[in-house]
């Protein structure tokens, strides 16, 4: 199980970054300026990312550290 960790995080984030420009092309398609894209995309998308790290950090952390 230990083996498939960093695997796991890899996949995991390409994952992720294939649904966050997913995310944006939704957001670009119904948009009429830049702030409309931008703005939403951003609060959309940034608690994602940080779940994510956090996940991984926890996920990658060696045994017995805290």
């Amino acid at each position: 199980m230990k083996s498939l960790r960093w695997p796991a995080v890899i996949v995991g984030f390409i994952l992720l970054l294939y649904g966050t420009v997913l995310v944006f092309l939704a957001f670009d398609r119904v948009s009429h300026s830049n702030s409309d894209t931008l703005r939403p995309f951003i609060i959309t998308m940034a608690p994602v990312w940080a779940v994510a790290v956090a996940a991984a950090i926890v996920l990658l952390r060696r045994p017995g550290t805290r």
